[in-house]
């Protein structure tokens, strides 16, 4: 693997890593997104441009939102793209894109625990995140816990809470 001094966009679509806690309900909400500063904390030197597509939990995500990112992602002039998204239906939005997308880069991260909440495992998924998406060739992948895999052979264990390698990825229609 070679690393790349292209830039890369970054978009966010909501899910865990950028929800806030109410502590007066104890219900999780949206306010800003947490990328940027995460960026600033981290000491990225990297060439990023930042981008909020939506602020939703992935369980609310439609199709028309994963349209929306699809068409983010081709519209970019960056070949390489990481993407902030809730883990619940990731590697449904990862599979959409792959279908869809051709010729560049994209990386889905996630967080299991919010970013405000101080442990969260986000601020260094998305620093795995920006490291596979200039490694990698064109495809799209997912990207945690230092782990990561093509789209087609993602899956959550929700057992375990972790990304791993699905044990039979699913064929394509047009595959023989």
């Amino acid at each position: 693997m070679t690393m790349s001094d292209a830039p890369v966009a970054v978009f966010a679509t909501g899910g865990t890593f950028d929800k806030e806690y109410n502590e007066l309900d104890g219900t999780l909400f949206f306010k800003t997104p947490h990328t940027p500063e995460m960026l600033r904390l981290g000491r990225c030197t990297l060439p990023v441009r930042f981008e909020t597509l939506m602020m939703k939990d992935s369980l609310d995500m439609t199709e028309a939102d994963r349209a929306l990112i699809a068409q983010a992602c081709a519209r970019a002039p960056e070949s390489r793209i990481v993407i902030t998204h809730g883990t619940d239906t990731m590697e449904v939005t990862a599979r959409f894109l792959a279908e869809r997308l051709a010729g560049k880069t994209v990386v889905l991260t996630g967080a299991m625990v919010p970013y405000t909440f101080g442990s969260s495992d986000g601020l260094f998924n998305l620093g795995s995140a920006l490291a596979f998406a200039q490694a990698l060739p064109p495809g799209v992948y997912i990207a945690m816990n230092g782990r990561c895999f093509p789209a087609a052979e993602a899956t959550k264990n929700r057992r375990t809470g972790r990304f791993e390698r699905r044990a039979h990825p699913p064929r394509r229609a047009d595959a023989p």
